[in-house]
């Protein structure tokens, strides 16, 4: 009996006192990490010691979630027993990066285009309150914002048909199409909060994407609950800038959701350009077996915003703040509310097959008090994408073939009136609009040999614009009037050879082409351009990537040839007018370095990284003759032959960094002539602040920062081709911004 009970009690001490240890290192260096906040199945958050050590109670199996600044956020099962952990750092080492360009996942290596990635780190440079900053460190992209929200996206000179909007590129947002089906993408919708990462494909994407020659941008912020999580950020800056978050987040079993509100307020740096924007969004997560999950995404914005006007040289001397004649009297702006809802179903039949399906719907109400008339716009429309994925062997070698459709149409009905100090006057003209476009989508991957993989792709493309004019000018009404496009097939072919795990090489030709959008063929003063043609192209390109270590190396040479080039002019009321202009070439070198001169969590200095990016965009008018003028070989209008950017970023042990940017960006022909450019300039900002966890519950940063510390005068955006010399958008001169943000876990 004695030995019963002696035994028993061993047993009872030996549970008593089993536990689970772990030791979190840096999975390059190997060095522990101190402060590494871990999450266990049950129980509070707790942070690792200076040896990057945690010890929890228990012998049981249960999963541990690890967190840390600058790491990958990692997840696995441990029971009784010492285990070690190896936490890798949020770098861009290219042959770690996975990206899903093509709707291939693949490391950023074995990709055989000219792709580009906007980290979250990316983003945190800055001051969070637009996009533009942070996508303008990438070689070959340039975001333009004339006024404060109103954007304009050129990859590779590709706005040159955007007055105004985001034009001729290709928007997706959590894998769902958040490019209207009439060509037009309301990027100020979404708050740079609704964006976690991006993925910028440039050039010709059709075979995958359908219309667009500009590129396309991949924008990611799914639902990715891990526990429970309340979080708040405030800030105020210069020119009436306020901004506010308020954020929540909880895992419920495999899934859970997400949810924030935005609120971010400004007066503008120029008269009459204040700006008002609130964007509520909730995604949810739901594994509903090992098989297949369903993702949920809502997001409702509601947008004003205030335009001040294209200046001529003369005012810009006099006052650059002031606004445009006429703007302030006409109440120049935009007020847009929209919602967007989308549900995706993602379902594995086997290990080697699968789909995902996405549906989505959403409603616009447009407001366009403009100089010249009132405009007004409710909409709505609906779309979906699904695709296959099957990987499997052809010849003894990996095969992956991808397959599946896309297809968007949107019911418009748009009203123009006189404008009489602000308010919609008499109806000028008024249509039903509906936009229909969509596509079918095939793409192979062999892997000829471990090293080598051969891509071939291509799909299949219809759309059509139907104008129902209601009522006329002549306050008649003429009918329905539809411009369908032809069917075309948009072929791409592309080679990746890899030279070693961390070294390879590309080169692809692509096909692209790009329908005018319904505000280019329905203009503003009433006419309908319906003879307008396409543009198609053709984009050859070749490149060298290098990942090892603490550097980078993303090299890009091309050469687009595009036909029925779409540009703009203004006529002499003011309104923007679209023509197709002959052909341009289009020729350009990319190149982008980053090396990390210190890597090092457990020194005083834990990261100085610098890293720069040139852009060489060297276009020309190829076949170009405007009435008796005859532009062939001039310079493509709007686009910068050279662009350099620096960034030094310094993180030190207590939790201090500091993030400096320098952009060079050369001077910007204005018009078709090539007789006014914009001056070249010199852009610095800079950030710096301090972050730290406290207790593994609290999370806390303290930041502020300067942008245009050089106090530079320049247009980020200058009107095209204006009527009276009206080509210039005054950006912001030197302003500050600071705030704070604070987080709790549960």
């Amino acid at each position: 009996m004695n030995k019963t009970f002696t035994l028993i009690f061993l047993l009872i001490s030996t549970l008593c006192q089993a536990q689970i240890q772990i030791k979190v290192v840096d999975a390059k260096t190997q060095n522990p990490l101190e402060n590494v906040r871990i999450r266990p199945g049950t129980g509070k958050s707790q942070i690792t010691n200076s040896s990057g050590i945690l010890a929890f109670p228990g012998s049981e199996n249960q999963i541990f979630t690890f967190f840390q600044s600058g790491y990958e956020a990692f997840s696995a099962t441990f029971g009784a027993g010492e285990h070690v952990v190896q936490l890798i750092e949020k770098s861009l080492i290219l042959s770690e990066v996975t990206v899903t360009a093509f709707e291939s996942e693949r490391p950023l290596l074995e990709q055989s285009a000219a792709i580009a990635v906007v980290s979250e780190q990316d983003f945190n440079r800055f001051n969070e309150t637009s996009i533009v900053n942070s996508f303008n460190t990438k070689p070959g992209i340039r975001i333009e914002e004339r006024a404060p929200a109103s954007y304009r996206i050129s990859i590779r000179g590709s706005s040159l048909r955007a007055p105004f909007g985001v034009r001729n590129v290709k928007v997706y947002w959590n894998e769902v199409p958040f490019t209207s089906p009439d060509g037009t993408t309301a990027l100020n919708l979404l708050d740079l909060s609704n964006i976690r990462n991006a993925e910028v494909i440039k050039g010709p994407s059709g075979s995958i994407y359908g219309a667009g020659n500009g590129g396309v941008v991949n924008l990611y912020s799914p639902a990715n609950p891990m526990g429970g999580r309340v979080s708040a950020d405030f800030m105020v800056g210069d020119y009436g800038l306020t901004r506010y978050r308020l954020g929540v987040s909880q895992q419920v079993g495999n899934g859970g959701f997400e949810a924030s509100y935005v609120s971010q307020k400004a007066d503008g740096y120029r008269e009459h350009s204040a700006m008002d924007r609130q964007v509520f969004q909730l995604g949810g997560f739901f594994s509903v077996s090992d098989k297949q999950e369903i993702r949920t995404q809502l997001l409702i914005s509601d947008l004003d915003y205030q335009i001040p006007g294209a200046l001529n040289a003369a005012q810009l001397a006099e006052d650059p703040t002031q606004a445009r004649p006429g703007s302030v009297n006409q109440n120049s702006s935009i007020s847009q509310q929209s919602v967007f809802a989308s549900i995706g179903h993602l379902y594995s039949f086997s290990t080697v097959l699968k789909n995902s399906t996405t549906l989505y719907l959403n409603t616009n109400d447009f407001e366009n008090p403009f100089i010249l008339d009132y405009k007004k716009e409710l909409g709505f429309g609906f779309g979906g994408r699904t695709k296959f994925t099957f990987d499997g062997k052809l010849a003894g070698k990996d095969l992956r073939i991808i397959a599946g459709g896309e297809y968007q149409t949107s019911l418009t009905d748009a009203q123009n009136f006189g404008n009489v100090n602000g308010v919609a006057d008499t109806v000028r003209f008024a249509d039903k609009l509906r936009a229909r476009q969509g596509f079918l989508f095939q793409q192979a991957e062999w892997n000829l040999t471990e090293d080598f993989i051969v891509t071939f792709a291509l799909s299949e493309n219809f759309g059509s614009l139907e104008i129902d004019r209601q009522i006329d000018a002549s306050g008649e009404s003429t009918g329905l009037q539809e411009r369908k496009f032809d069917p075309i097939v948009v072929p791409r072919f592309a080679l990746n050879y890899q030279f070693s795990d961390y070294s390879g090489v590309f080169g692809s030709i692509s096909s692209g082409f790009s329908p005018p959008t319904i505000d280019e063929v329905r203009t503003n003063e009433g006419s309908l351009n319906l003879t307008l043609e396409a543009e198609k192209g053709i984009n050859y390109e070749v490149g060298y990537r290098m990942g090892k270590g603490k550097l980078n190396l993303d090299l890009t040479a091309f050469y687009f040839k595009l036909d029925q080039t779409i540009t703009t002019y203004t006529n002499s009321q003011g309104v923007v007018l679209f023509r197709n202009a002959g052909s341009t070439d289009q020729k350009g070198i990319e190149a982008a370095i980053d090396y990390a001169l210190i890597r090092n969590e457990i020194g005083f200095v834990n990261d100085l990284k610098i890293g720069t990016a040139f852009t060489g965009h060297y276009f020309k008018f190829n076949d170009y003759q405007k009435g008796e003028n005859d532009f062939s070989g001039n310079d493509l209008t709007g686009v910068s032959p050279n662009t350099l950017v620096t960034r030094i970023d310094l993180r030190i042990s207590p939790g201090f960094y500091v993030n400096f940017t320098h952009q060079y960006v050369d001077e910007i022909p204005l018009n078709d002539a090539n007789t006014i450019y914009q001056n070249a300039y010199n852009l610095m900002n800079m950030r710096f602040g301090w972050a730290r966890s406290f207790a593994g519950k609290w999370e806390l940063e303290a930041f502020a920062g300067a942008d245009n510390l050089l106090n530079e005068s320049y247009s980020l955006g200058n009107d095209l081709n204006p009527f009276g010399g009206r080509y210039y958008q005054p950006a912001p001169t030197r302003n500050w911004y600071g705030g704070v943000k604070v987080a709790f876990l549960y």
